[in-house]
């Protein structure tokens, strides 16, 4: 162990010394050399398997809840690591709060960079079209990246922004990762299933693998997300992700990651292609707070799948957005990293989802490593915190049934006892929480279908796949009566 240890501290004393001269060539790097790069920083020599979702292979997921809960207690939302409980939310803002911003950037998402370039904005087309038979006015946007420190990188993040024409006063406006705008302003990429309707956009599989063109709507179905946004008075955002950053680790040396890196690999606590993406967002809300026909204190987030990951790290961390839609997130969303059920930290810790999280996450995936092992129980913050970062602010926890494809391995039961868990924080900050009086570790999901949708805190399990679409219509008018109680009042 002493002769393993010492070789690891000198191949990461030579690794730092090659990013000191800036002489690593990663421009061909797949994911595995960046993946080992990271090991190797970290003093890593083996990381565990994740279960796999195939339920007939040897390591297959657990399904069975007698099992599911290794490591019971979760981290206490409304603790200081000094012992002393929070009562007030002046002790929340000014101390817990930040100790748990500072766990995550550290140890889970990973910190965005003090020096990341400017983004100026470019209103690339525009158009006067036709949402649902409404009148609309739709812009085509290009986020242009300052890359003037390092011109081999460019990034040009990729937004559309749709408001309905004639609107009496500024509008709330949704944001989706991966959606688009209307066909008159649409970039040309490929539509992402998720949110519904004949070319909704949305997110791909079960958080992993290649987003595939959705089958046509089915008789009867909710108009598409936008559809009913613009109906309802709200503007939509569509903004793509791989504009930002890529969906993969080959990436992390491209993208705003690679360019603020100058094309060097990531430090173990450097942000991670979520983070990376709510900063996208962030800028394109900085965009939409100059436009007088937007209220840039209604503005919300909205994604599923990895998407619906990026979009509850968005809304945790800048308190800009009033309200988020969480879209089946699964693990690194709001699922609890403790849970032994469905995808687990291994799987995030492999090569193929590592690229979503900080460098420092793998640590809890390690089975032999310079530091010892370490599991999903030595996590200094789990899933229900992250969603505590969004109180008092409308927080929406959405997923579907396995049966249509909201497969088990999101484990939505997890995902329920996290909400749970952060109900605290919210009924602190003087916000109406789920109402579930049961303990997280007792707390058992409500019936399909069921609408837990009185406070800022909502949940609701829809009976559909893999998707947010059959929420929209509920979501939209719980927004109406908090951001709007008049216009809720008014119908």
């Amino acid at each position: 162990m002493k002769y393993m240890r010492l070789a690891t501290l000198l191949s990461v004393t030579v690794l730092a010394a090659l990013y000191a001269q800036g002489i690593i060539d990663t421009k061909s790097w797949t994911n595995a050399e960046d993946h080992q790069n990271m090991m190797q920083q970290l003093g890593i020599k083996a990381l565990r398997p994740g279960p796999s979702g195939t339920e007939s292979a040897p390591n297959h997921a657990n399904y069975e809840e007698a099992t599911a809960n290794p490591y019971p207690n979760l981290p206490d939302v409304l603790t200081l690591k000094n012992g002393k409980k929070v009562t007030s939310a002046a002790t929340w803002k000014n101390q817990r709060r930040p100790e748990i911003v500072e766990d995550f950037e550290r140890e889970v998402i990973g910190r965005i960079p003090a020096n990341v370039p400017k983004v100026t904005w470019e209103v690339t087309k525009s158009a006067e079209a036709q949402v649902g038979g409404l009148p609309v006015i739709g812009k085509q946007l290009v986020g242009h990246v300052d890359n003037s420190s390092y011109p081999d990188v460019k990034v040009d993040i990729q937004m559309t922004l749709v408001l309905p024409a004639g609107a009496k006063g500024p509008v709330p406006v949704m944001m989706m990762f991966g959606g688009r705008g209307i066909p008159e302003i649409a970039f040309p990429a490929p539509v992402f299933p998720g949110r519904g309707g004949p070319g909704a956009p949305g997110a791909a599989g079960a958080g992993r693998g290649p987003a595939t063109p959705p089958p046509g709507p089915p008789p009867n179905a909710d108009p598409p997300a936008m559809q009913q946004l613009i109906a309802a008075g709200w503007g939509v955002v569509g903004i793509a992700p791989n504009s930002i950053q890529a969906d993969n680790g080959a990436g992390l040396t491209k993208g705003i990651i690679g360019l603020v890196n100058k094309g060097q690999p990531r430090k173990p606590d450097d942000w991670g292609s979520l983070r990376a993406w709510g900063w996208g967002a962030s800028r394109a809300l900085d965009y939409l707070e100059t436009q007088k026909e937007v209220n840039a204190k209604q503005v919300g987030i909205e994604g599923v799948s990895r998407y619906g990951k990026a979009a509850l790290v968005t809304m945790a961390f800048d308190q800009r957005f009033a309200v988020v839609l969480i879209g089946s997130s699964g693990e690194g969303g709001a699922k609890l990293h403790r849970r032994n059920w469905g995808e687990a930290v291994e799987n995030l810790t492999g090569s193929g989802e590592y690229h979503w999280m900080a460098g420092n996450f793998l640590k809890y995936g390690a089975s032999e490593a310079s530091f010892g092992s370490k599991n999903a129980g030595d996590l200094p913050v789990d899933a229900h915190q992250l969603i505590a970062l969004c109180a008092p602010r409308l927080t929406f926890v959405s997923y579907g049934v396995p049966e249509k494809g909201d497969a088990k391995w999101l484990d939505q039961q997890g995902s329920y006892m996290a909400a749970v868990a952060a109900q605290p924080v919210f009924r602190l900050l003087g916000a109406k929480d789920l109402g579930v009086t049961e303990d997280y570790h007792t707390a058992k999901m409500p019936p399909v279908n069921t609408s837990v949708m009185d406070g800022q805190l909502a949940w609701r399990q829809h009976d559909g796949g893999h998707t947010d679409a059959p929420n929209w219509k509920y979501f939209i008018p719980w927004a109406d009566k908090f951001l709007r109680p008049s216009k809720d009042k008014a119908k």
